[in-house]
């Protein structure tokens, strides 16, 4: 890309797509449970429009959101050794840029928005002031991987009202699976900056946990598959459905028990295969709904 694009892009994360993954997965969930519960499978012609808008609205609200986040977290990321050379802080974009930018991602993201239909409108406008707060609860709270998992897997739910119209309990169940989730694979990720994040006075699960972090991101994984399992069956779909969730389940084990909490380098693998795990969850759930058809 041309020079002057580039310190955007980066402040859009472009450089780094697993967010933009994490944040679009949880979308297909969402879609694949609302066509289960409309017994039907998923793949229709508008199913696909709806995954192409979900695609545009994860990456232009993935980087609003991390546009956002280093507006406010500017004056943190410079004194944080593996942030301080992003785009703000370094000083390749100014905070009145970044606003501007920032405008211009939303205003993409009200566009696909306005694509769905009214009670799903609402429900995704109801999600900015979780965004909004997001960026403080890391000053406020020793669980801030919660609410990123609470405003993060929103798509979820998100995604089930795009085709069914309302919420009902298999998107409940789906969305809380997915938070837990979201509590796992975020604190894999945030023990990369435990040493720098104690001290300049930024809390988070991984500094709570320290060296029990394994137990509690082997937990968090266990309440993951129970509650997906749980959303399967209440979409209807049948029992032996459970077993398509094996491969994502096993691939949750293998991280939990390969983390290293001392080595930067491996959490942030570990964290990045979570992009692996959702596919496998939206293979299994895509295959439920066909193979029960």
């Amino acid at each position: 890309m041309p020079p002057a694009m580039q310190p955007y892009l980066r402040l859009m994360r472009l450089d780094r797509p697993i967010g933009v993954w994490l944040l679009f997965l949880p979308c297909i969930f969402g879609l694949t449970l609302g066509a289960a519960s409309a017994s039907r499978r998923f793949g229709a012609p508008r199913d696909l429009v709806l995954v192409a808008l979900f695609a545009v609205g994860a990456l232009v609200m993935r980087g609003a959101g991390c546009t956002y986040n280093d507006i406010v977290d500017r004056k943190i990321d410079a004194a944080v050794a593996r942030t301080r050379g992003r785009p703000i802080p370094s000083g390749a974009v100014s905070v009145t840029a970044a606003s501007v930018f920032l405008a211009a991602q939303c205003a993409i993201g009200l566009t696909v928005l306005l694509q769905l239909n009214r009670y799903s409108m609402a429900l995704g406008a109801a999600s900015l002031a979780l965004v909004a707060a997001y960026p403080f609860m890391k000053r406020i709270t020793w669980w801030p991987q919660a609410w990123l998992g609470i405003t993060f897997n929103w798509g979820a739910l998100l995604g089930f009202t795009a085709l069914a119209g309302h919420l009902a309990w298999p998107a409940v169940f789906l969305y809380a699976g997915c938070i837990f989730w979201t509590l796992g694979y975020d604190t894999i990720y945030a023990h990369q900056d435990k040493e720098d994040d104690a001290l300049i006075g930024v809390k988070s699960t991984a500094r709570l946990f320290g060296e029990k972090s394994k137990f509690w991101i082997l937990g968090f994984y266990v309440f993951a598959m129970t509650f997906f399992v749980i959303s399967i069956r209440a979409a209807g779909l049948q029992a032996w459905s459970v077993a398509l969730l094996v491969p994502a389940a096993a691939h949750l084990l293998w991280q939990s028990r390969a983390l290293d909490v001392g080595a930067p380098e491996k959490c942030l693998t570990l964290f990045r295969a979570n992009r692996d795990t959702g596919l496998l969850i939206a293979g299994a759930l895509i295959a439920a709904t066909w193979l029960q058809a």
